[in-house]
């Protein structure tokens, strides 16, 4: 399947080489391709350039070629600024398409800890959906670390929960069906797209908790 990856920080590279290495193909998309690969500073733990150096079949280019490109399209761009990025992308690149969205709409202007923006009486996965609306959005992800997304299992042996949102039943059965190949168990289906209002929600605790367990190698799990 040919999957596209808007946005090259850590949670894009994470899932792109996750992805690929389930025998996807795969192409990430940026806002300014040379500049990205000119970056000499690292994000987290390397900067593109060298990550790429290890992941010489993942294609970098624009927004639009890669959107273009994709049957499904993945939303790893800051979320304060998805919108914009999708529209770069081009409305008739995304038409008809899967779009999973695993940003969250974090507010860093004011320091730490972040809020959110929109919040409560709607989301980021709704704003997309609303501006995009011939694709069919899926919220999913979101609620986790990179490494845990694609490596469920290095926590409580992947005994934890996922969601997803979204207003179309085969997209999210389409992106269910990913995440139990990159090996999530308990896929939680919540509902429309409204219900990703939640899980967006969930990020002020999933900060907390980062912060008291000093450690991102956690997730949360639904007991029933």
């Amino acid at each position: 399947m040919n999957i596209s990856v808007l946005g090259t920080g850590t949670a894009g590279r994470t899932l792109a080489a996750a992805l690929a290495g389930h025998g996807h193909h795969l192409v990430m998309g940026t806002r300014d391709p040379e500049g990205t690969l000119a970056r000499t500073a690292p994000d987290q733990h390397a900067t593109f350039a060298g990550w790429q150096t290890d992941h010489k079949t993942i294609r970098l280019t624009g927004y639009a070629d890669a959107a273009a490109d994709g049957e499904i399209i993945v939303n790893a761009t800051n979320g304060l600024h998805s919108v914009a990025a999708l529209t770069a992308a081009g409305a008739g690149n995304l038409a008809g398409k899967i779009l999973i969205d695993i940003a969250n709409p974090l507010d860093f202007s004011h320091g730490m800890p972040p809020s959110l923006d929109p919040v409560n009486t709607d989301s980021l996965a709704e704003q997309i959906q609303r501006t995009f609306p011939e694709a069919k959005v899926v919220k999913t992800l979101n609620t986790m670390s990179a490494a845990v997304m694609v490596n469920p299992r290095s926590v409580a042996g992947g005994e934890h929960s996922v969601f997803v949102s979204g207003n179309d039943a085969r997209a999210k059965a389409t992106v269910a069906a990913l995440l139990e190949v990159l090996g999530h168990r308990d896929v939680i289906d919540l509902g429309d797209i409204t219900t990703a209002r939640g899980t967006e929600m969930l990020l002020p605790v999933w900060l907390q908790l980062w912060g008291s367990l000093g450690t991102m190698a956690f997730n949360f799990k639904i007991a029933r």
